[in-house]
């Protein structure tokens, strides 16, 4: 590096979006510390990997990037998930020059510095930092952001080590969580997505203190939270979409303000399975026959109200009994986007040690019967849509054609709208269209002029 040049940082975000705001965090300050980003491996002067740790899967793809970057560059440091078990990264990377965990920015940060310190210059060192913060760097496009509002969880699920990874449930108070939402929609964002470990549980670890927003004063919960997004949603339109929520009965407080509008119709609940006997040995809360009734209440106060879900099939002792059960669930709750894995071990998880493993073949052909189920499910609701009037939100513009979503849709998970002769939209445009076709996952639109 040039002593006189300012240095300059590659940086590789893997994982969920919880790990892509914490990716967010740690560009933002390395922006503020004088540091530039560098868009490629050639050009950087060191590289930084925020790596997944989750499932076996997203363990390879991080030592594999992990070795790319060091191919690639030779100077990197590791953070993230797979990091809170250093020996895994070392013992196959012992060149890396450092290994931190998630959320441990103050480590990334320092070894940053140890290894490519910033050039002191005395025209702007002595400069007070601003008394308000701007958005700092944001990986999503300009007109969508994830918001994260907790830290950690304190469920013990058996087939997750991410309690082990991300430590116990820390809410952040909800004024710091609302000055940032502000933030975001002054600097041009259009949608909130709200994201946690659980969101439902936001606030128990602070027993529910109260906050205070625009002088107003809340419980830091999850419906006050809520009740302050609407206030927000009310005043600027812009949308606000939960994610991660556990069918807690208070979520049921949240409901009215989607049937006003207020928050968007939609809720991403991880329900995992529809047999309480799988429940069971998953530690997962509420059995099945109370979700279905939730579901069924959830619908008849907000009729408009989206559920997408993720699934397990194949976890360990699943009879066949308990996958048709789940089928049932499918077919009862009548859930609009559905995603399913086949379950595969994590070192440490306590649901390795259960009996009666389900054979991989056996495993495969209960996801594809599962899939198969939900897609017809699926397509079925969204041909309800055809002839509806629909709110969208752009994402891109393609030949002529705006690939937009709406309500139902969150961004990269679910379907889209796909908008006819609509090239002269931008990213960020919230229009009105009609669906004029369907198929298993996509809608088919007109602009309404």
């Amino acid at each position: 590096m040039n002593v006189n040049s300012q240095p300059k940082v590659g940086f590789v975000s893997l994982g969920c979006p919880k790990a892509l705001v914490d990716s967010e965090q740690i560009l933002t300050r390395l922006r503020t510390d004088g540091y530039a980003i560098a868009p490629t491996y050639d050009e950087a002067d060191l590289v930084v990997v925020n790596t997944c740790g989750f499932i076996d899967e997203a363990k390879a793809e991080s030592i594999e990037t992990i070795g790319e970057a060091l191919q690639e560059n030779g100077k990197v440091i590791v953070t993230g998930c797979l990091g809170a078990k250093p020996e895994e990264i070392t013992g196959i990377h012992p060149s890396v020059l450092h290994v931190s965990g998630p959320q441990q920015y103050d480590a990334v940060l320092d070894s940053v510095h140890q290894h490519l310190p910033v050039p002191h210059d005395p025209f702007t060192d002595l400069i007070p930092e601003p008394a308000t913060a701007a958005p700092g760097v944001k990986l999503t496009p300009r007109h969508y952001a994830y918001l994260k509002i907790s830290e950690g969880c304190n469920h013990k699920c058996s087939f997750c080590i991410i309690p082990s990874m991300r430590g116990k449930l820390v809410s952040r108070p909800l004024g710091m969580v609302m000055r940032e939402a502000e933030q975001l929609v002054e600097s041009g964002v259009r949608e909130l997505l709200i994201i946690s470990q659980d969101t439902s549980a936001y606030g128990v670890d602070t027993r529910y203190q109260q906050d205070w927003w625009r002088d107003t004063e809340y419980q830091t919960r999850m419906t006050g939270l809520c009740t302050a997004m609407g206030e927000l949603s009310r005043d600027t339109g812009v949308w606000v979409r939960l994610h991660y929520v556990y069918p807690y009965p208070h979520v049921d407080d949240v409901i009215p303000l989607m049937r006003d509008g207020l928050i968007l119709p939609y809720l991403d609940i991880p329900f995992q399975h529809g047999s309480t006997a799988t429940l069971k040995r998953m530690r997962r809360p509420a059995a099945t026959e109370n979700n279905l009734e939730r579901v069924r209440k959830w619908r008849e106060i907000c009729p408009e109200l989206t559920i997408r879900s993720t699934f397990i099939v194949g976890f360990p002792g699943e009879t066949d009994q308990e996958f048709n059960e789940l089928l049932e669930f499918l077919k009862a709750a009548q859930l609009d986007r559905v995603g399913c894995f086949q379950y595969s071990p994590v070192e440490g998880a306590a649901a390795n040690q259960l009996a009666d493993p389900v054979p991989e073949q056996l495993k495969q052909e209960r996801w594809e019967i599962f899939m198969q189920t939900q897609a017809e499910i699926s397509a079925e609701r969204l041909q309800d849509k055809i002839g509806t009037q629909q709110q969208a939100l752009v994402d891109a513009i393609d030949d002529g054609q705006a690939i937009a979503r709406g309500y139902a849709d969150a961004p990269e998970i679910d379907g889209q709208i796909l908008v006819a002769d609509a090239g002269h939209l931008q990213p960020g445009d919230q229009v009105t269209v009609e669906i004029d076709g369907a198929d298993e996952y996509d809608l088919y639109a007109s602009l309404i002029k």
